[in-house]
């Protein structure tokens, strides 16, 4: 058998390992009810996630919303948002098909998992605890693990991961632009090879030549 190339596969959280889209559907919602927005359709909140609450509620707000909101009204959006996703954050989360096999693959190969994610670091360790698999991961970093300015497409989790982690040969799975974004910065290669395999939407992260 040949032997797995790596030492350390991280992973991306919403959308590459769990399926978080109804949770975060229903969360930003609740946000958007505040401004008088209409609520994001199952379709549009897929295109919304990626890059952390705040990015995500301002993509349903240029969707659905007739004009800008204030800013103070936004961190009213988003006070309401993080208090109702944190009490509702694993009623439909959960991992998509596969990713538990894989893991248990992963592990059997003596290989560590990790997660690097931007969504804020208690609230995924909440997520990942009450799905009861927090456990699994060796290193486990959220946007504002190192100071919000630091999370992705920035390479410094990715970094971190790898150090907490033990060190060794990592792989990074992600599904959106901001890890994307890592290809290119000292360090990081996206391969066509590598590809989003226990998501639903399987697609390969890009090209190098």
């Amino acid at each position: 058998m040949t032997k797995f190339p790596f030492d350390i596969v991280g992973f991306d959280l919403d959308g590459t390992l769990i399926d978080t889209a109804e949770d975060l559907r229903m969360s930003c919602n609740h946000a958007l009810e505040l401004a008088g927005i209409s609520p994001l359709s199952p379709t549009q909140i897929r295109s919304a996630i990626g890059g952390g609450a705040r990015a995500m509620i301002e993509r349903g707000i240029t969707l659905n919303g007739k004009q800008p909101v204030e800013p103070a009204l936004f961190e009213q959006m988003f006070d309401r948002f993080l208090a109702h996703y944190e009490a509702n954050i694993a009623v439909h989360s959960r991992p998509f098909d596969g990713a538990i096999a894989m893991l248990d693959a992963l592990d059997a190969m003596g290989v560590k998992a990790a997660i690097v994610t931007n969504k804020l670091e208690a609230l995924a360790d909440k997520l990942f605890r009450e799905l009861g698999i927090r456990d699994r991961f060796t290193a486990f970093l959220g946007r504002d693990s190192l100071g919000e300015e630091r999370g992705k497409p920035a390479p410094d989790l990715i970094h971190a991961m790898i150090e907490r982690a033990g060190g060794g040969r990592a792989v990074f799975v992600g599904d959106s632009d901001f890890d994307i974004g890592l290809h290119g910065r000292r360090g990081f290669r996206v391969s066509r090879s590598v590809s989003v395999f226990c998501n639903a939407r399987s697609r390969n992260w890009g090209r190098t030549r």
